[in-house]
């Protein structure tokens, strides 16, 4: 109902932002075309996970709501269910509301489904050994992320520019390439050879559509936002050298 929203404010806030915005910047930079001129899909993946649009340089959805529990599948949060699922294991299992905020946020995601770890790395190690649930768990990692970016693609009416950041985003080729998996209809192929050396732009030579991998900085996107908030209110103040 509309007065949660009116009288407890929530809403989607989404996080996450402060590397969104720093990895879109370099990525405009790096293409030479205006961030106001783009459409972005960034997908910050790591043991918390957000895939973000941004159009014409603004956000225009994100994955992650009104906490950083929403959205895709993470390493030990389950990201977006049925929440009818909810009141039907607390009745089956006696289980306070904190003990399912502890299930959701803490014991799901890919350690719940593999078994192995929260650690991609880990759960990607077991299924080179042939382990069943971590297989099942990287396919549902890659598969919730694939469709949210489509459905951002729907909503922005087009795709310029897909980016890899964070921790798996950054250093895991096979997720990458899991994620871009048959998309070519889309003007969406990768280069396998580009992405195995986590090469800055890892998309074959005729693909519409650039596919970035992006170290973020969220350290530096805060100094930077700090300067402008603080740098206008010091106008006109003696600063001691």
């Amino acid at each position: 109902p509309w007065h949660y929203y009116a009288e407890l404010g929530i809403r989607r806030y989404g996080f996450h932002g402060t590397s969104h915005k720093y990895v879109s910047g370099v990525l405009a930079e790096k293409l030479g075309v205006p961030l106001s001129a783009l459409r972005v899909i960034c997908c910050h993946l790591g043991n918390g996970s957000s895939v973000c649009a941004i159009k014409n340089g603004r956000s225009v959805n994100t994955s992650m709501g009104f906490t950083p529990q929403s959205g895709v599948m993470m390493g030990t949060r389950s990201g977006d269910i049925d929440p009818s699922i909810l009141p039907w294991i607390a009745q089956r299992e006696s289980k306070t509301p904190q003990q399912l905020n502890q299930l959701l946020n803490n014991e799901s995601g890919l350690l719940g489904v593999s078994g192995v770890s929260s650690d991609y790395r880990d759960v990607e190690q077991a299924a080179n050994t042939g382990n069943r649930q971590a297989k099942l768990a990287l396919t549902l990692f890659a598969e919730r992320i694939r469709a949210t970016i489509g459905s951002y693609i729907m909503q922005m009416g087009g795709l310029d520019a897909l980016v890899f950041t964070g921790g798996i985003g950054e250093n895991s080729a096979r997720a990458r390439s899991a994620v871009c998996h048959n998309l070519q209809f889309l003007g969406l192929a990768v280069d396998e050879e580009k992405n195995q050396r986590n090469a800055t732009f890892i998309q074959t030579e005729n693909a519409l559509v650039k596919v970035a991998v992006i170290n973020t900085n969220e350290e530096l996107m805060i100094a930077q936002d700090v300067m402008r908030i603080a740098l206008p209110a010091t106008e006109g103040l003696c600063v001691p050298a």
